[in-house]
């Protein structure tokens, strides 16, 4: 898998990607306008329908309606009457915690979460809301620390899946971090069925160096360890340990101080080939973007623009540049 600088030029992410095959995202079918609430209503997110849409291919689920439940249907809670928490319906005082519990395995089973390259779910929601979810006792709120039922057996069989709420996705930072887990898992999935060799993991992780490094150091020098003292473990163990540690690094959010300090150390790779003037432009975005006055495309079209200009090679290759489409917007944001 070749990175060159034409591929660059177009988009760094799309040297990685296959255009026959967009990321397989799952999703709570309310969110992409279905009117499968318990109301007769919708949740329709405008983000993810249209500007996330069009890279994604949707795997829509509503575990209530799919359960039998009907529309409209009664409210459903989380209920704790002091032996662990039910999903019931009040007002029939229906426990459905067993038949929701085989439903989301039979239905995990079904999705084949291992091709999915993550999961949007709705906030708030007894089967799907991640967290923060309302648990009942004797027709009170006893507290707000519960997790959806279908959206726990998501999260208990597959922790390494990029999962979020559609609520937390209106966080700006949140909603990068999301995106960026979702394409980086999709590249890695993506190498896999081209044929995954060691060859072909040192390109993966050479093009990613930087885009790790903004998310975490500790994962980025781990996994760098990792690729440069293979040798002692076998193909199996070597790629299973890489794209557990790649995906967790990952999860950590990259933060304006980090992406300065990113950004300083690519600049390291030009410090030989730029004049005064082009080293002091690049400075001071930098100390700006730090500050929090300039937003990060600002310094990064700067340094890949020298990076074309003086034909750096390896700054070409790297994906912190063009992670995923600039048509996001994800990175214009001070």
């Amino acid at each position: 898998m070749r990175v060159d600088a034409a591929s660059v030029a177009l988009g760094g992410w799309r040297a990685w990607h296959d255009p026959e095959a967009p990321l397989r995202v799952g999703i709570s079918s309310c969110l992409l306008g279905e009117a499968v609430r318990y109301d007769r209503g919708h949740c329709r997110d405008a983000w993810l329908v249209d500007v996330l849409g069009p890279y994604v291919e949707w795997t829509a689920v509503c575990p209530e309606l799919e359960l039998g439940l009907g529309v409209p249907r009664p409210t459903i809670r989380l209920v704790d009457e002091g032996a662990g928490t039910r999903l019931v319906v009040p007002s029939t005082g229906d426990d459905l915690t067993e038949r929701m519990d085989a439903f989301a395995g039979r239905r995990l089973d079904e999705l084949d979460v291992p091709r999915l390259d993550g999961y949007v779910l709705k906030k708030s929601s007894p089967s799907c809301g991640l967290e923060r979810i309302a648990v009942w006792r004797g027709g009170q709120r006893l507290h707000k620390k519960g997790a959806g039922r279908f959206a726990a057996a998501l999260v208990a069989r597959h922790p390494e899946l990029p999962v979020e709420e559609e609520g937390r996705l209106s966080d700006p930072g949140l909603r990068e971090n999301f995106v960026e887990r979702l394409f980086g898992r999709n590249r890695w999935r993506r190498l896999v069925a081209r044929g995954l060799d060691r060859g072909r993991l040192v390109a993966f992780h050479t093009a990613h160096k930087l885009l790790l490094l903004a998310h975490d150091e500790r994962g980025y020098r781990e996994l760098g360890r990792l690729v440069g003292s293979a040798g002692a473990l076998t193909d199996g163990e070597l790629f299973a340990r890489y794209e557990r540690l790649f995906q967790q690094t990952l999860r950590h959010r990259a933060t304006p101080r980090k992406h300065a300090n990113v950004l300083q150390h690519a600049l390291g790779h030009l410090k030989e080939r730029l004049d005064p003037g082009e080293k002091r432009e690049v400075l001071s975005a930098i100390d700006d973007l730090r500050a929090g006055l300039l937003p990060l495309v600002v310094p990064l079209y700067l340094l890949r623009f020298l990076a074309r200009k003086h034909d750096v090679a390896y700054l070409l290759g790297q994906l912190y540049f063009d992670p995923h489409p600039r048509e996001l917007l994800l990175r214009n944001r001070p």
